[in-house]
C-alpha cells in the first residue's frame, strides 16, 4: 500500500523554463544557445551546471545567485510556474488520505517560495535545508523518516532516472518516473525505468493510478 507521495520540484511540479530563460538573460547569450547547451549536458549525463560554466567557466551557483540578487535579478519561480496539473495532482492525493511531500535539490530561497505558495503539502524538504542533495542516499533516507519510515509504502515522483528514481530505488521506495521536461525526454536509463511502479507523462494519471494500486491492496 502507498501511504505518502513526495514529489521532487523542478522538472516535476514546477516548469524550469522561465527560469532557465532567465540564467540565458544573465548571461547574455540567446535562450535557445543555453537551452541546446543544457541538452548536450543532459545528454553525456553531467552536472546541469556545466551549462553554465560553459558561459562562464569560473560559475559557481551560491556567488552567482548572491550576485544575481544584487543586481535586482534574483532567480525565482511563483503561481506562474507550476505546471497545470500540479495543484490538482497534490490536492487529490491528499483527499484520499495520503501524506503527501515535496522533497528536491532547491537552494535557500525556494523553501519559503514553495511555502508561499500554500500548496497542499503535508511536508517541504529541500537540499538546502536538510544540508544533503540528491542522489545522495542520505537525502532519500531523510524523505523516509519524513514519510513515516517505512520506505516501501512511500511512493517517490521526479522526472530524472538518475538524480530522482534510481536512488530512491535503492533505499527501497516504489517510484514514478515522469517524462517531460529536459531530463525526461533525453537521458534514457531503461533498466531504472522498468523498475518503477508507474510512468506517466501527466500528473493527472497519477491520482488514479495510485487508488488503483491501493484498492488492489498494493
Amino acid at each position: 500500500m502507498i501511504n505518502a507521495v513526495f514529489f521532487d520540484v523542478g522538472g516535476t511540479i514546477l516548469d524550469e523554463s522561465r527560469e532557465f530563460a532567465t540564467w540565458a538573460d544573465w548571461f547574455g547569450v540567446p535562450r535557445h544557445t543555453l537551452s541546446a547547451v543544457l541538452g548536450s549536458v543532459i545528454a553525456r549525463g553531467l552536472d546541469y551546471q556545466e551549462t553554465f560554466r560553459a558561459f562562464r567557466p569560473d560559475f559557481d551557483l551560491d556567488t552567482e545567485l548572491k550576485r544575481r540578487a544584487a543586481a535586482g535579478r534574483a532567480e525565482s519561480f511563483g503561481e506562474e510556474d507550476l505546471y497545470p496539473d500540479a495543484r490538482a495532482c497534490l490536492t487529490s492525493l491528499k483527499e484520499q488520505g495520503l501524506l503527501v511531500g515535496l522533497a528536491g535539490n532547491q537552494p535557500a530561497h525556494a523553501e519559503a517560495t514553495l511555502h508561499a505558495l500554500d500548496l497542499p503539502v503535508d511536508v517541504i524538504g529541500t537540499s538546502h535545508g536538510w544540508g544533503v542533495a540528491k542522489p545522495s542516499p542520505a537525502f532519500f533516507e531523510r524523505v523516509v523518516e519524513a514519510g513515516g519510515g517505512d520506505a516501501s509504502s512511500i511512493l517517490y515522483v521526479g522526472d530524472r532516472p538518475d538524480n530522482d528514481v534510481r536512488p530512491a530505488q535503492e533505499v527501497g521506495m516504489p517510484t514514478c518516473l515522469i517524462r517531460r521536461g529536459p531530463w525526461g525526454h533525453i537521458l534514457d536509463l531503461p533498466d531504472v525505468a522498468a523498475q518503477c511502479l508507474f510512468r506517466i507523462d501527466s500528473l493527472d494519471e497519477l491520482p488514479g493510478l495510485v487508488a488503483g494500486h491501493n484498492a488492489a491492496g498494493g
